[in-house]
């Protein structure tokens, strides 16, 4: 069995990529509203800052930072987790089983984690998070994803509403 060492940091900015199990399914999306119902729950117990954050149909990327008193991101993933998956048990939505008797194989079981070392790492991985529906094709331009925190920075002047322009018209160009 592998042996999973996290570093622990108080007060750390993290880059995070958490996945369904089943990379197909869109339940995210499908169910934003119980997932944002799941991350307010947990920060309201457990409070941290969300710098940015995507929601895609099967994974999530998110930059958050802790409180300087705490590094424990992995209860709060965990909570984050249990909450989106009761909600959708409670609301019917059928769910595979999990490996073991009792758990639901909404999840993959591990998540992504990554300690941001300066203001360029911290830079690369908001922008990645903002960029990446463009990325997967799901949107011609980033301001049209309503799942990001990308809107949130426009308002705030952090971005220009048509930061990385238009893939529509990059294809049209190149044709």
């Amino acid at each position: 069995m592998p042996n999973y060492r996290r570093l622990r940091v108080p007060g750390g900015c993290w880059f995070f990529t958490v996945t369904l199990a089943d990379r197909s399914a869109d339940h995210l999306v499908r169910h934003v509203d119980a997932l944002r119902s799941s991350v307010r729950a947990v920060r309201e117990r457990r409070p941290f800052r969300i710098d940015a954050m995507v929601i895609l149909p099967d994974h999530i990327h998110a930059v958050w930072t802790l409180p300087e008193d705490d590094a424990d991101y992995s209860s709060r993933w965990y909570l984050i987790k249990l909450g989106f998956t009761r909600r959708l048990n409670t609301a019917g939505v059928a769910l595979p089983p999990g490996r073991r008797r009792g758990e639901r194989g909404l999840w993959q079981r591990r998540f992504w984690d990554h300690l941001l070392r300066d203001d360029d790492d911290y830079g690369r991985h908001v922008d990645y998070c903002h960029f990446n529906p463009m990325k997967h094709g799901l949107v011609d331009r980033v301001i049209d994803w309503p799942h990001s925190t990308f809107h949130r920075a426009v308002r705030e002047g952090i971005y220009a509403p048509d930061w990385t322009g238009d893939a529509a018209q990059d294809r049209i160009g190149r044709e």
